[in-house]
Formats: C-alpha cells, sequence, structure tokens
C-alpha cells in the first residue's frame, strides 16, 4: 500500500524517507489559463543527500524534505494513479499531425484554414523595421 504524508508529519516524513527514491506531488493546474491541461499532474522530487548540520534529506539543490511536505502539501511514495506526469509531453489533441499526414481535408477544415489565414497579420499594417513607434 502506498505511503503518504500531510503536512504536520514533517518528522516522520524525514525519517522515513530513503536517499535517491523518488516521491510524488500533486499539482493543480490552473484550467482557466490551460484549459487543454488536466486539472491535476504530479510532480517528481528526489532527495539525493543529507543537510551537514541537521543531517536531514534535502535535493541537489539544497531543499529540505521538512520545509518541501510543509509547502508542497502531502507526498506519496508511488505516483498517483490515473494522472499525468507533469514532465512529459502534453496531449497533442489541438495540435499540428506531423509530416506523415495524409489525411482529406473537409469543408468546414479548408474553411477554418481560409479564415485563419485571412486573420493574420496584415505586411501593410505592420510599423516599419527600424521604427520604435507603433
Amino acid at each position: 500500500m502506498p505511503k503518504t504524508w500531510k503536512p504536520g508529519d514533517e518528522k516522520r516524513f524525514a525519517r522515513e524517507i530513503k536517499l535517491n527514491k523518488p516521491y510524488y506531488t500533486v499539482c493543480k493546474i490552473a484550467t482557466n489559463l490551460a484549459p487543454w491541461e488536466d486539472a491535476e499532474l504530479y510532480s517528481e522530487i528526489v532527495f539525493t543527500k543529507r543537510v551537514p548540520i541537521l543531517g536531514t534529506p534535502c535535493t541537489a539543490t539544497g531543499y529540505d524534505a521538512e520545509t518541501f511536505l510543509r509547502l508542497h502539501g502531502p507526498v506519496h511514495d508511488s505516483p498517483p494513479r490515473g494522472m499525468r506526469n507533469i514532465a512529459d509531453a502534453a496531449r497533442s489533441v489541438g495540435a499540428p499531425l506531423g509530416d506523415n499526414y495524409e489525411g482529406i481535408l473537409d469543408e468546414a477544415e479548408i474553411r477554418g484554414l481560409e479564415k485563419l489565414a485571412s486573420q493574420a497579420s496584415n505586411p501593410r499594417a505592420r510599423r516599419p523595421i527600424g521604427s520604435w513607434r507603433p
């Protein structure tokens, strides 16, 4: 059964974690700014060394385990099920299809592409090169 440490369990978390083992936190994504993204993704953190004086585990950048748990919420020892890693590539729902796509464009797609092309910037309406005023 996966372990979970919540804020308030800082001392127990610092005692129980192992060095060079990944731990996971859940990140909430603002879907009003990125509507194509999942609402929650998980992030991975690895504690690689110990603080010289205190001996508590810390990351390679010096972020100790107790502070990390206090600031970033619950920490899991296994990846949360059904979530995507924040470092992985996003789903390509509305992205280009690549060079090897040989699909046939229907009338609605052609109209949409023509509309995008007509709404693009007009080269005559641009400011002159080297001018700082619009």
